[in-house]
């Protein structure tokens, strides 16, 4: 490995490679160490495997942070047509899946190769299998900083850290970015599993057995956030889009509230139905409107007793029906870093500037993608932050 490079960047995954690429087209000599064997391992099990690549949508309102205008300036430079144009032009074939999501026709493979041929136009080499033990300044000297890995030392004038968070560790996820960042003094800010599923609560688990596999539309709310996507009932709780999307807004003890039926008002339709002369059961009648299985446990907790709709006192229904549009129940937790998409949290905003991505306390030092306390909904828009920082800093270091 080559001891010397003017950027050295701790990482090669999307936001590390889009740095590496625009650095190097400056003219600066760059190297990305990784640990892994290969490159742009989330790239390549993202999206099914088509990689959700970026969002048309793409505006700061998307994500989530303790500053919520720090994205602003990285966004508004790299948009979402800027990597398009770059697919585009490898002749990437590609579609829009649904609300703003950009997906490859074919195999994610193809943007990890994109983003590699890049680097390598640039300038920029690889150094993979290669664990990073230490960055430290250099009191004196040509250069800023020293990179200590187990296959030697390099010596640079910038250290870009786009190591990622703490989420999928089976693809080579660790915390060290993090304890980068407190060896220079820089504030985190908590982290936490996000676009993730939920646990339910012990009594809930025992309430919902039986349920993993249905599916449905709903409308989720948690923190004043409300998506409009599917849930899944899994073994363990709730999972599917929409939940994902709300974890992200989730902290431990909040309540989250489902409306079981967007669209349709039930009190209304059970009304007309009973005015009609209909002596159905409620589960069945609701197995008309949600899947039977969830329809027939939904009643059991609240008709147990299996009465006909004629028999049902409209006080009641109307109790039952409020439930379906508005189901609360409390999350004992997320399923944790082995399945979330990413981690919410990281580098504080504070110590960085927004412009550049750079270090105020510490010139030189970069930090940029998952590694920082921005964290975008589910449907591209955390790639489009990785490319959008990446960006940033890589034309400046």
């Amino acid at each position: 490995m080559q001891n010397e490079a003017d950027v050295v960047i701790l990482g090669a995954g999307g936001a590390g490679m889009m740095c590496a690429i625009r650095a190097g087209r400056r003219g600066r000599s760059v190297v990305l160490l990784d640990h892994a064997k290969k490159i742009g391992g989330k790239i390549l099990i993202s999206g099914g495997g088509r990689c959700n690549f970026t969002n048309l949508g793409a505006g700061p309102g998307n994500y989530v942070s303790l500053n919520p205008h720090f994205m602003k300036s990285a966004l508004a430079r790299y948009s979402p047509w800027d990597f398009i144009e770059l697919v585009v032009k490898h002749g990437i074939p590609y579609h829009e899946k649904k609300l703003g999501q950009q997906f490859c026709d074919g195999s994610a493979q193809a943007i990890v190769d994109m983003l590699e041929k890049e680097c390598l136009l640039a300038g920029a080499r690889f150094e993979l299998s290669c664990k990073i033990e230490r960055v430290e300044t250099i009191p004196t000297g040509n250069r800023r900083f020293r990179v200590s890995t187990d296959r030697g030392i390099v010596e640079c004038d910038s250290v870009v850290v786009a190591t990622g968070g703490l989420s999928l560790p089976k693809i080579g996820a660790t915390g060290i970015g993090y304890e980068i960042a407190k060896e220079f003094g820089l504030d985190l800010v908590a982290r936490a599993p996000a676009l993730d599923g939920f646990v339910f609560s012990d009594e809930d688990g025992r309430r919902f057995s039986g349920l993993a596999g249905v599916s449905f539309d709903s409308i989720i709310t948690c923190n004043g956030m409300t998506f409009h996507e599917a849930i899944l009932f899994t073994h363990a709780g709730l999972s599917g889009p929409a939940t994902l999307q709300a974890s992200l807004h989730w902290n431990g003890g909040d309540p989250v509230t489902v409306d079981l039926l967007p669209g349709i008002d039930p009190m209304v339709w059970f009304m007309e139905k009973k005015k009609s002369g209909n002596r159905s059961l409620v589960k069945n009648l609701l197995s008309e409107l949600l899947a039977s299985r969830l329809a027939e446990r939904l009643c059991e907790l609240h008709f147990p007793d299996a009465r006909p709709l004629p028999d049902v006192s409209e006080k009641e229904l109307k109790v039952f029906c409020e439930l379906l549009k508005s189901w609360t129940f409390v999350p004992k937790s997320t399923v944790g870093y082995s399945k979330a998409e990413v981690t919410r949290g990281g580098v504080s905003t504070d110590e960085l500037s927004s412009k550049t991505l750079e270090t105020r306390k510490v010139p030189g030092l970069y930090f940029i993608g998952e590694v920082v306390d921005v964290t975008g909904w589910l449907g591209g828009y955390n790639f489009q932050w990785a490319w959008a920082s990446g960006a940033a800093a890589g034309d400046v270091v």
